[in-house]
């Protein structure tokens, strides 16, 4: 941890026309028939859900508030540098994928400190694709810990370790042992470890509760990388593995387990998402056997298949339409779902459609692999692992503009887009942002690098006015610097 020392660069008529269309039927008043009906109720559905609020000062899971990555500050920053515009950085040790997340003035985030680290992560040459073959198995002692940071200076608050033993399942060279992300609730934070546990922290850094957890083979020994996510009193796991998977609801307040349902799929790598709509609450599953929702108690509501052959893209929601991708690059199907609210059963659709009652579209080929889409004012962007962005209509699936180059040369992208102001960032494994503007055409505006050597594979925060990138080998606070 750097002795817990930090670098401070910077303190401190249309209703009853509506109701018709809805119904099918002619409108008397302008004529609106069921032909018509066809090609805007769906556009009306969509335009009457009011668009969600973000700017909220905590970024609570990972993704931020609603899985969206979507944030809302005027001050701040589209330009950094390893020294400009950046309020602190803190060294964290060891090795952690996991995000950052930030209650108020407190960052949380994952670490696991090899007593031989000798091992360091791997670039885009020597690591291969992510599921490629290369995987890491060590016997040395390994310690799993929680850290709190001040949001304010960087400093490290307290810093906690959960276990410690040598690693129970070899995991991909390019994957750590702490790759989920916690989640906090303004009292307590809850850090999930796969195959090794979940542990409940007070924000003092006092151990709750902590609840072991069974350790199971994944695909290709890729490790685990699917975060918890709560609501209300229950924190909700999902553990799909090569040998027993499930979907579990724990007690927030105990680690009691509430209840327990089997799943019938093999590893998955995709966070789960508690689906607030208009008629419910229902817990999202993406799977390459199959998409699954849950009510809160475990009951199967609706499910449907075609998904690629491997997923990890995280679901999300907006104006009353649910998203999912999976984007495996071996598999010819690599789809980008919207779901609409009150599905029942089987929902899946038929060769060579592409719409249905419960799904509003579907495009069979343009998902990315691992970063999840993005849904901002109006427009669906995807990042492709390579480098490369596509911007689609979210209300119908047409496409806006496809397959722009962020850059000339060859890169990597396992973090996913992020958005405010106008602007869409995207953090490629070197560590350099290309900040593109937002519309319905490709406008690259310029590109921000941190240091040589600061791999990204996590997923950013934002908090406020502040922006925290994860590297390999420290936390960035980036933040505009007054004039």
């Amino acid at each position: 941890m750097h002795n817990g020392q930090s670098t401070i660069l910077e303190a401190g008529a249309e209703d009853s026309c509506y109701e018709m269309l809805r119904k099918r039927k002619r409108c008397e008043s302008c004529g609106a028939n069921d032909v018509f009906v066809g090609n805007v109720l769906q556009v009306l559905v969509f335009l009457a859900v009011p668009a969600p609020r973000y700017g909220a000062a905590n970024w609570p899971q990972f993704r931020g508030p609603g899985a969206r990555c979507v944030a809302d500050h005027a001050d701040l920053p589209d330009r950094w540098s390893a020294t400009e515009n950046v309020a602190w950085r803190t060294e964290i040790a060891g090795r952690g994928w996991s995000s950052p997340i930030v209650w108020n003035d407190r960052v949380f985030l994952t670490t696991v400190v090899g007593e031989d680290d000798s091992n360091p992560p791997k670039g885009k040459v020597e690591g291969g694709t992510a599921f490629s073959n290369h995987r890491q198995q060590t016997t040395s002692q390994r310690q799993w810990k929680v850290l709190c940071l001040d949001l304010v200076s960087g400093k490290v608050r307290w810093e906690r370790l959960v276990h410690r033993g040598p690693p129970p399942a070899p995991t991909h060279v390019k994957n750590s042992y702490a790759t989920e992300t916690p989640v906090a609730d303004g009292e307590r934070v809850y850090a999930f470890f796969g195959n090794v546990g979940v542990f409940c922290l007070d924000f003092d850094g006092r151990l709750v509760w902590s609840q072991t957890i069974e350790p199971h083979a994944m695909q290709y020994d890729a490790g685990t990388a699917a975060s918890p996510v709560l609501h209300g009193d229950r924190l909700y796991l999902v553990n799909d593995n090569q040998e027993k998977s499930y979907l579990l609801a724990l007690d927030k307040r105990t680690g009691k387990a509430i209840w327990r349902v089997e799943r019938d799929e093999k590893s998955n790598w995709s966070t789960p998402l508690v689906w607030e709509n208009e008629q419910r609450a229902e817990i999202i599953t993406p799977g390459s056997g199959k998409v699954r929702s849950y009510d809160l108690d475990g009951k199967l509501l609706w499910w449907f298949t075609g998904m690629s052959g491997i997923t990890i893209a995280t679901p999300y929601a907006d104006r009353g339409l649910l998203y999912l991708s999976s984007g495996y690059l071996q598999d010819r199907r690599r789809p980008i779902y919207a779901v609409r609210p009150g599905a029942a059963g089987d929902i899946s659709l038929r060769p060579g459609q592409t719409s249905s009652a419960s799904i509003a579209w579907c495009r069979p080929t343009a998902a990315p692999y691992h970063p999840t889409t993005l849904v901002y004012q109006g427009r669906l962007y995807v990042l492709y692992d390579r480098g490369r962005l596509s911007a689609f209509d979210p209300r119908t699936g047409a496409p806006l503009f496809e397959n722009q180059r962020l850059s000339k040369g060859p890169m990597q992208c396992w973090a996913s887009p992020w958005a405010y102001n106008g602007r869409v960032f995207c953090l490629n494994e070197d560590g350099v942002t290309f900040v593109v503007r937002a519309g319905d055409r490709f406008e690259l505006l310029h590109a921000s690098k941190l240091a040589d050597g600061d791999m990204c594979f996590a997923t950013p925060a934002v908090a406020g006015d502040r922006l925290l990138i994860r590297s390999s080998a420290r936390l960035y606070c980036i933040r505009r610097t007054k004039a």
